[in-house]
């Protein structure tokens, strides 16, 4: 097998001891997609590769690029970790959700695009203190398209509407004017409030998202609508989700 030499920009997520002194780290990378990387001799005392390969570490690394299955790390340089983000438990686990939602909507080496751009928008907002529900709310509804699914939201999916009050149904694939109600007994029954901050977290630009703010009440709302959007659509058990889930529970 050839292999290329090549640095990669990219985002540790995963690691796991390989052998006696080995790791095997997955990273999201800028333009190379979601690959696994041997790291020969990471956990040797004197070794400097175990530090640049802790979870949520960013930078450069230079790998011998395989295109398929395991490629193997060389070095790296100007490795930093997401400030917070190692420590604290709530961030953690949503960081480590949001990261667990994204490799699993993308194939091995499957370039990401925009959405490598929203996942690091997504780690750098929470390490800074934003509110990470809201966060990964935000990710959650435009990683949407990743996986197959990309709801109608901008218009009524029956009559193109685009003004008015909206309700949310799954079996139409988006939203439906307050005329079409009829046509699905089992749309989500959310109010409008809830509807719009489902549409304006999947219409505009993440990194115009940032700094919304909504209530809880509202906010558990649109949690538990995108809850059932993915259930009903897309059907992943992570177990990222199960731990957030536990944490909410403990609030």
């Amino acid at each position: 097998m050839v292999r290329e030499l090549k640095e990669v920009e990219g985002i540790i997520f995963k690691r796991q001891k390989y052998h006696d002194a080995d790791l095997l780290a997955k990273i999201i990378t800028e333009k190379n997609g979601i690959f696994t990387m041997l790291a020969h001799g990471a956990l040797k005392p004197k070794s400097k590769l175990g530090a640049a390969l802790l979870n949520f570490s960013y930078g450069t690394y230079v790998v011998y690029f395989s295109g398929h299955g395991l490629s193997t790390l060389r070095t790296y340089k100007n490795v930093e970790q997401f400030d917070g983000l190692y420590d604290d438990l709530i961030k953690n686990a949503y960081a480590s959700f949001i990261l667990d939602l994204v490799d699993h909507a993308f194939m091995e080496y499957q370039n990401l695009g925009k959405y490598y751009d929203l996942t690091k928008f997504a780690l750098q907002k929470i390490a800074s203190g934003t509110d990470p529900e809201m966060i990964t709310q935000i990710v959650q509804m435009q990683l949407l398209a990743a996986f197959g699914v990309e709801p109608e939201l901008r218009h009524c999916v029956i009559c193109g509407q685009d003004q008015g009050e909206f309700d949310y149904s799954i079996k139409n694939g988006g939203i439906l004017c307050k005329k079409h109600f009829y046509t699905d007994p089992d749309r989500m029954h959310l109010k409008p409030k809830e509807v719009a901050v489902l549409r304006t977290i999947f219409l505009l630009p993440f990194e115009r998202l940032g700094s919304i703010k909504i209530n809880s009440s509202t906010k558990k709302a649109t949690r538990k609508a995108i809850d059932r959007i993915y259930q009903d659509t897309i059907d992943i058990n992570l177990k990222t989700k199960k731990f957030l889930d536990e944490l909410k529970l403990m609030d």
